[in-house]
């Protein structure tokens, strides 16, 4: 079961890891293909994140039980768009 709270940390986690990778990156410590693939995968992991705490909200907001959502696949968060 994941609460807001952790959702918000794990968010915070990425974003920070995400702003490493692009410091290192700056910095010549990684090469583009590096630094393209890891933001592609933490660009993924942080929509699947927000999904799943705007489910909870929802759930929370219909008077629902938020521990009831789920995080949904990369591949249907990221066809929401499609």
């Amino acid at each position: 079961m994941t609460d807001d709270k952790s959702l918000f940390s794990r968010i915070d986690e990425l974003v920070a890891e995400e702003h490493d990778l692009r410091t290192k990156h700056a910095g010549g410590k990684i090469n583009d293909a590096d630094e393209h693939a890891r933001l592609r995968a933490l660009e993924v992991e942080l929509d699947q994140c927000w999904d799943l705490l705007r489910q909870r909200r929802a759930k929370r907001e219909f008077g629902e039980n938020p521990d009831t959502a789920a995080a949904r696949s990369a591949d249907t968060v990221e066809g929401y768009l499609n």
